[in-house]
């Protein structure tokens, strides 16, 4: 029993506002069902091996799949992080997820497009892009597929940038768009140029170092076997294991 997850009270009160409407007369317990699929999540177990401590395993695996396909997850944790009251400076980053074989066959379209799975060097990933606080919190996340640019996971979390002074990045984002639309919110940039550029860029060295805090933040969340290597087919399955890592290791 000492090696089980369990969440504690003051966990669950922090949740409970983002559970959805139980239609049922008895909901099987939330905290022993939800303290489950974590630790199936963090471990990487099959379903029929989680410990007969946390119940049925089909239980388990329903409540996983139900509120992966409501999106659950991935509210609870924006609306944990939404609380995160950042003022002075966000990073942005992106990280390859090694996609198994077991997400990767019987693609629905060539290219596994539909399931936001490419190819690039390393072999067939998904893309994470986030932004996180100074503390290396992540704030908000977007998938994409592996060979998708940075570029683009940028334009998609734009919007959500909260109104801070500063914004780190590495050179994947040194783009005049990017740019310019900081100075429209009032957000200076701290990107490093890219060598082909023909007009050299200003940038702060020394605040630059604090960048590794997302560094540290992806190695984190990859402790996460479900993280680590992707091994399902669907797009909204593989949120949810990233939006539950991210909540019980940041936000809880």
């Amino acid at each position: 029993m000492s090696d089980l997850i369990w969440l504690s009270d003051e966990q669950i009160a922090k949740l409970a506002p983002f559970f959805p409407k139980s239609y049922a007369k008895h909901r099987v317990d939330d905290r022993r069902v939800l303290s489950g699929i974590i630790l199936f999540n963090r471990n990487g177990l099959r379903w029929r091996d989680a410990p007969r401590a946390y119940g049925r395993h089909i239980r388990l695996y329903s409540r996983w799949k139900r509120w992966s396909e409501k999106g659950i997850f991935a509210r609870m944790m924006a609306g944990l992080a939404a609380e995160h009251g950042e003022k002075g400076a966000v990073m942005i980053d992106a990280t390859y997820l090694k996609a198994h074989r077991t997400a990767t066959s019987m693609a629905a379209k060539k290219g596994g497009g539909g399931r936001l799975i490419g190819r690039t060097k390393g072999g067939m990933n998904t893309k994470l892009h986030a932004i996180c606080d100074s503390k290396g919190r992540p704030l908000n996340l977007f998938v994409t597929a592996g060979q998708v640019s940075d570029y683009i996971g940028a334009r998609a979390l734009l919007s959500s940038i909260p109104n801070v002074d500063w914004l780190l990045g590495d050179r994947g984002y040194d783009a005049d768009c990017f740019r310019d639309a900081f100075k429209f919110k009032a957000i200076r940039a701290c990107t490093p140029g890219r060598k082909q550029r023909n007009t050299p860029v200003k940038w702060d060295k020394r605040r630059y170092k604090r960048r590794n805090r997302i560094e540290i933040m992806f190695g984190k969340l990859k402790d996460w076997r479900r993280m680590a290597t992707r091994d399902k087919r669907y797009p909204k399955v593989c949120l949810s294991a990233i939006a539950l890592a991210t909540t019980v290791i940041y936000w809880l």
